[in-house]
């Protein structure tokens, strides 16, 4: 009977002892509930610890950086284009016991996450218009085709619309704004960031088609240019031919007229040595003229002492 005694105390001191204690490890922080209510302080340094038997009980909080992945949402932008924004969080628990009192687990914590930051991200992207959201920093500048720069630049095309603060403040004020509502939970908020963000469904056919309209545009000015240069070339072209043969014109005459002269010379040196040689011109010269002046059907009226006449007078008609 002793034996059989001894043997339910010992199981029912194990059993005890079991229960009193309870190990903490590097990564957790506990809290230790009394009939569900919390008692003592928070428990965070890690080994075995002792607590009441049977009407204690432990729980653990995860005391790494945690992560919080929304869900992607469509919202409005301040130019009324809707997008959808996909973020992400980190965040830690810094008092487990306003943490435990409030939400008791991290599912919950969760989902008051995503009450929050859906709500703050609402709030800032309705705030704010698409290339605030869109663009790193209000000072970068865009890349183009270095052939568009110019046309582009002329016609106010292709560049980005001033911004103000850009998305890297963006992301900021939503992180103030909601890092100070989730402090009553025990939660630290470390940082915030966009994923992702695309345009809405409804609006993306909206937005090809008017960077397709602003292409367009900047071809049809390619084109018109173009063809204003090809007009100029070719305008050139005529004024340069023209003014070539009005040069070789010149030049021609200026030629032709220099071999007159020395032809003229050349004549008078050969046909004024002497009287024949002077009657032998003036009857060579008679000779080519007849040709262009008397046709099959021509009538002359000359008179008598004629120079043309002259050679004439005397020929018998055959």
């Amino acid at each position: 009977m002793k034996a059989v005694v001894f043997i339910i105390l010992t199981i029912i001191l194990l059993v005890s002892l079991k229960q009193a204690l309870y190990t903490v490890n590097e990564v957790e922080q506990v809290i230790i509930t009394q009939f569900g209510k919390p008692v003592g302080t928070p428990v965070t340094d890690a080994g075995l610890h002792v607590k009441v038997p049977f009407i204690q009980e432990v729980n653990a909080i995860d005391k790494r950086i945690l992560e919080w992945d929304g869900a992607p949402s469509d919202m409005p932008t301040k130019d009324k284009l809707y997008i959808s924004v996909d973020l992400f969080a980190r965040w830690r628990i810094t008092d487990p016991l306003q943490y435990f009192l409030r939400l008791r687990d991290e599912r919950s914590a969760q989902s008051r996450l995503d009450d929050i930051l859906g709500s703050e991200t609402r709030n800032a992207v309705a705030k704010h218009e698409l290339i605030e959201i869109i663009r790193t920093t209000k000072d970068r500048v865009p890349m183009r085709d270095v052939l568009l720069n110019e046309a582009e630049r002329d016609a106010d095309m292709g560049n980005l619309v001033p911004i103000q603060k850009g998305r890297q403040l963006v992301e900021e004020e939503i992180f103030s704004a909601a890092a100070e509502k989730v402090q009553v939970f025990g939660i630290e908020l470390l940082d915030i960031r966009f994923k992702r963000i695309n345009y809405n469904e409804s609006v993306r056919p909206k937005i090809y088609d008017r960077m397709i309209s602003e292409r367009r545009q900047i071809a049809e000015r390619f084109l018109s240019e173009g063809n204003g240069e090809a007009a100029r070339i070719r305008g050139n072209r005529v004024r340069e031919l023209n003014k070539i043969q009005s040069e070789a014109y010149r030049e021609v005459e200026e030629i032709r007229g220099l071999a007159d002269a020395k032809a003229t010379e050349i004549y008078a040196q050969a046909y004024n040595k002497n009287q024949q040689s002077v009657d032998l011109y003036e009857f060579t010269r008679t000779m080519q003229a007849y040709p262009l002046i008397i046709s099959n059907n021509s009538s002359l009226v000359l008179s008598t002492d004629s120079d043309l006449f002259k050679f004439l007078n005397g020929i018998e008609a055959q």
